[in-house]
């Protein structure tokens, strides 16, 4: 069973639209996930237009892998070093604690991560 970086059993970040490098709604990882889709973000509009200009458009839709495009709102499993990247810009979308793998504590500060963390 996966844990979260409560330490608690691994939450669902998002069914709809799906996500997880499995996508099975959880941001759970292995060793074929080469950006480690490991925290779960709440999508801002400036996150997603800081993404895009990185060259990760994150907004339109890829019918071929079943991407649908994210908006403002969605929840989705994000690249760690995506996510670190954006916080150190200023930008980093909210987080969901109780859906984010326990493997971000490697990355990242747990008092950092609280200070983001989403309101549901």
């Amino acid at each position: 069973m996966a844990k979260n970086v409560l330490f608690t059993e691994l939450q669902c970040c998002c069914l709809d639209p799906l996500t997880g490098f499995y996508r099975n709604g959880k941001c759970e990882t292995g060793r074929h996930d080469y950006g480690t889709h490991i925290i779960c973000a709440k999508m801002t509009s400036e996150f997603l237009h800081f993404s895009k200009e990185r060259g990760n458009d994150l907004t339109t839709p890829v019918p071929e892998y079943d991407f649908p495009g994210l908006k403002p709102g969605d929840k989705w499993c994000l690249c760690i070093s995506r996510w670190v990247e954006a916080e150190k810009a200023g930008c980093a979308p909210p987080v969901v604690l109780e859906a984010t793998h326990v493997q971000v504590i490697e990355h990242v500060d747990i008092e950092i991560l609280k200070k983001y963390e989403a309101k549901t």
